[in-house]
């Protein structure tokens, strides 16, 4: 195996790739000038724990002649645990009230929104129990609040889905949205956040998988491509 690319990863990403390997896959291996992650026949798969927008170019690429696979992990529960500082002290642990929903994957394929529709592209979700260590540090920067976060650790994985055509992702939206729509009414329909819908529809239109079809009141219109 190589250890090109293994000197900066993270636990989950290792145990992802641990639970998504089958037999006969070979890891961290050199596809044109990029590493993979696995390479299994007939299909490149590549784990991303951060931002898409860093993977844009890779992927962009991969897909001129490859099936590629992003997979994407989505924690539908979290536990904060807090480190000590120093050598003493204890750690300290909570479950945090956020949940995740795979709706939220949207805030990271506005990145990539083209690469919904492509041919040789898929995207699994692996939803996951996981546990976040924090570790205080001094920072004057608002964002991090005092905290560095170190790690994150998978406890479990709940399920995955995969998303492979046009009606994978349709089916995301409820069955009563089959007329035009606009980011409010999907919002509503799902019971999600409006920014969330608003991320949704902007992919699934540079998809092509919807349009815009004209404007009611100050909102967006939208109609499914094959409705049209």
């Amino acid at each position: 195996m190589s250890v090109i690319g293994l000197l900066n990863e993270k636990s989950l990403h290792a145990d992802l790739k641990r639970l998504t390997a089958q037999p006969g896959d070979r890891f961290e291996v050199p596809v044109d000038r990029f590493v993979v992650d696995i390479v299994r026949e007939g299909l490149l798969l590549e784990i991303q724990t951060a931002s898409f927008g860093a993977m844009r170019a890779k992927l962009r690429h991969l897909l001129k002649s490859y099936q590629v696979r992003l997979i994407w992990p989505l924690a539908l529960e979290k536990w904060i645990v807090t480190l000590p500082a120093g050598r003493s002290g204890e750690s300290s642990r909570r479950k945090s009230p956020k949940r995740g929903r795979v709706e939220h994957a949207f805030i990271e394929l506005v990145s990539i929104p083209d690469l919904i529709s492509h041919p040789n592209f898929s995207f699994e979700i692996v939803m996951t129990r996981e546990e976040e260590l924090r570790k205080p540090v001094r920072t004057r920067s608002w964002r991090s609040k005092g905290w560095r976060r170190e790690e994150r650790q998978l406890v479990e994985i709940v399920e995955r889905r995969l998303f492979e055509t046009a009606d994978d992702w349709r089916n995301l939206a409820p069955k009563s949205m089959s007329g035009d729509f606009t980011t409010l009414d999907l919002a509503t329909e799902m019971g999600a956040e409006r920014y969330l819908a608003q991320k949704m529809a902007y992919c699934f239109a540079k998809s092509g998988l919807i349009e815009q079809i004209g404007k009611q009141g100050r909102s967006w219109l939208y109609r499914w491509a094959d409705c049209a």
